[in-house]
């Protein structure tokens, strides 16, 4: 049944036009993937962009009152209330084994970590990167570009490739 629920998401919710045409495009992915598929907290002002990869959608349970916009990809997370994700935002929840050298890196398989921690309030900037099993601090910002690579403490500014500290917001 997970299956096939998944299935229809992909083949018609997830293809729905953008909300800029029509917020009833918004309305159907938010009531699917909040009654159907049961990964996003429910909420009126929840915004749910189309084109948003979800892989395999137990890995991942979304707070209220988030805006996730379009060619975002999650492979898995927990993501707190009040969260903003920019468009081609990759949340990854797994990667690849590379320590032999001796046997290619395809044929190694994959290494699967913990879910990224998204805590309330943090706002994740167009094209962000968030690497398997990192937890970004409650009210954080993640700059556009940024590929956080280690923990994120609360009210923190980060950007650039890896992710540094740019200021606290406090």
């Amino acid at each position: 049944m997970h299956s096939l629920k998944l299935f229809i998401y992909y083949i018609l919710i997830n293809k729905l036009p953008h909300s800029k045409y029509g917020i009833l495009f918004n309305n159907i992915r938010v009531w699917y993937v909040s009654s159907v598929l049961k990964i996003l907290g429910s909420h009126s002002k929840n915004k749910y962009q189309n084109n948003i990869y979800i892989a395999d959608s137990r890995n991942i349970k979304i707070g209220e009152y988030c805006q996730i916009n379009e060619n975002v990809f999650i492979q898995g997370a927990l993501i707190g209330k009040y969260v903003m994700i920019a468009p081609n935002v990759s949340i990854l929840n797994s990667t690849h084994n590379f320590e032999s050298i001796d046997l290619p890196m395809i044929k190694q398989g994959a290494i699967k970590y913990n879910n990224p921690v998204i805590e309330d309030n943090v706002w994740i900037g167009r094209n962000a990167v968030i690497l398997p099993g990192i937890k970004i601090g409650e009210g954080s910002i993640v700059a556009a570009g940024a590929i956080v690579t280690k923990d994120i403490e609360p009210y923190s500014i980060v950007g650039g490739v890896p992710a540094k500290l740019l200021k606290k917001r406090k």
